[in-house]
């Protein structure tokens, strides 16, 4: 038997010829296969108007920046998520503000974003925690009630879907992160969906330096004609990542579908496992499964049991609230987020995994730890 990884890198065979193509052009830099990439973002998983990036946490932060949140706001934004959704927030100078979750998801919990919300409050960020969407409609009568934006961080959840509608086309704006272990990598990337115009037309911009390429001709002396009154970045994606994400997108569904299957596998082999308590999912979302999760008792046992039977498993992330940075920006204790950490556990879910691997993951689970 193979060795069975936790994560996977996924790279279509079609990516060796697309990828060495460009590097023959020697045109690497944000070109014609950017804007390619970004129209198949939307024919394939129904994402509104993404504008491609060079990463998720760029994504984040340039929706603070292109929604006007800057120092003294608050974000509302969970723990059990990576540490750059907090960061993106410190970036744009704004406050995390950090709701609690739910213990049957890992996702941020509704009820207790209501209590979050002050005069300051400005936006909402959602993570759709291992692909599972959270309570969207829950989240856009809060975020409505008040007049802030919501702006889902979807790094881990490209293909996901709510009650019918592709997350990347529910909010305002949507973060989605293309890293090398994510479902579809572009080696390192990210686009930010933006449902707005306005929002759209200036991420656009603010992705080069705040040059709208469109509008800026080069002049005689071979100079752009710009002349910037706003900070932009260099965020751009290039075309040689653009063309690895081309070939990627072609196998996005098949992985996806994949990964949904060996989820199937493992809720009808693992219900009613002494030790295990599995996650609930609503049947009115799919998730894209970049994790598959559960709660388990005696957790340390049970890592150390499956490592000496050559099976990888992880936490993935414990809440970001305990680093020292985000110290004096958490007014209460996360209660469910302190249960939640003391027992979460994933183990691995990807398309490279064989029937035989799965099956021994589940048997060697099923041995007892």
């Amino acid at each position: 038997m193979d060795k069975i990884k936790f994560f996977n890198t996924s790279i279509n065979h079609q990516a060796f010829s697309k990828v060495s193509a460009v590097l023959q052009s020697t045109l690497l830099s944000e070109g014609k296969l950017v804007a390619d990439f970004e129209e198949a973002l939307t024919k394939t998983s129904g994402i509104i108007n993404p504008v491609a990036l060079s990463s998720g946490t760029a994504a984040l932060h340039l929706a603070l920046v292109v929604a006007g949140i800057g120092f003294g706001d608050e974000v509302v934004i969970p723990a059990q998520t990576f540490i750059a959704t907090g960061l993106a927030v410190l970036m744009a100078g704004a406050v995390p503000v950090f709701a609690d979750i739910q213990y049957e998801t890992g996702n941020i919990n509704p009820e207790d974003v209501k209590k979050k919300i002050t005069d300051k409050t400005k936006a909402i960020i959602p993570v759709h925690w291992g692909g599972y969407p959270c309570d969207m409609d829950e989240l856009k009568l809060i975020a409505n009630k008040n007049n802030i934006l919501l702006i889902e961080d979807a790094a881990h959840a490209i293909g996901a879907v709510y009650k019918n509608k592709s997350v990347g086309s529910i909010s305002d704006m949507t973060c989605f992160s293309f890293q090398s272990i994510k479902h579809l990598t572009t080696g390192d990337g990210g686009a930010l969906a933006c449902k707005n115009a306005d929002h759209f037309e200036k991420t656009m911009a603010l992705r080069w330096f705040g040059i709208d390429r469109k509008n800026s001709p080069v002049s005689l002396l071979g100079e752009r004609e710009y002349n910037l009154t706003e900070v932009g970045y260099k965020y751009h994606l290039n075309d040689y990542a653009a063309a690895l994400g081309l070939a990627n997108i072609d196998c996005l569904q098949s992985n996806l579908e994949r990964r949904r299957e060996i989820a199937d596998y493992y809720d009808n082999e693992l219900k009613g496992v002494k030790g295990i308590e599995l996650f609930k999912y609503e049947k009115d979302r799919k998730s894209s499964y970049w994790l598959y999760g559960f709660h388990v008792e005696n957790r340390e046992s049970f890592i150390l049991k499956l490592k000496q039977a050559g099976i990888p498993s992880s936490v993935v992330h414990l809440g970001i609230h305990k680093n020292n940075i985000f110290k004096e920006h958490l007014k209460e204790q996360l209660t469910v987020q302190y249960t939640f950490d003391n027992s979460q556990i994933h183990i691995p879910v990807h398309n490279d995994l064989e029937k035989t691997q799965i099956e021994f993951i589940v048997s060697t689970i099923k041995a007892g730890w």
